[in-house]
């Protein structure tokens, strides 16, 4: 089967977090890391949507920082499976910002990911395949 992208892709809400104290530097900004942990964590909910499998992280191509986040804001992360192949998916994540103070939502990150889906192995299979776990 041939990978094929997707034209009209709906973005859903993956994952929702509030920032806390320990996730900030000494800027009092949060750790790109951390965002980039929630990243990994949305890509697996949203591959979740394409088959009840064990999924691994192949790749994270592309991260854009684009504003920081601020102790207290809400982050919220949107993904759309925007490419699918045979064994994995490729999904954008989207990470906006609420923040604490005054309520603006600000888009902080932009990321695309791929996951395999493996059986117990850790080798990649058709993620159309029955479930797996």
């Amino acid at each position: 089967m041939e990978p094929q992208t997707l034209g009209h892709a709906e973005r859903s809400l993956a994952l929702r977090v509030v920032t806390m104290p320990r996730e900030t530097n000494q800027y009092g900004t949060i750790f790109g890391g951390v965002i980039l942990s929630y990243i990994d964590q949305a890509g697996f909910v949203e591959a979740r949507r394409h088959g009840a499998h064990r999924w691994v992280t192949a790749s994270i191509d592309r991260v854009d920082f684009k504003a920081p986040v601020l102790l207290g804001d809400t982050v919220n992360l949107y993904a759309t499976t925007i490419r699918t192949g045979t064994k994995s998916v490729t999904i954008q994540v989207e990470v906006v910002s609420e923040r604490y103070a005054g309520g603006d939502a600000v888009n902080v990150t932009n990321a695309t990911i791929t996951m395999v889906a493996v059986d117990a192995t850790g080798t990649p299979i058709p993620f159309r395949s029955p479930a797996t776990v």
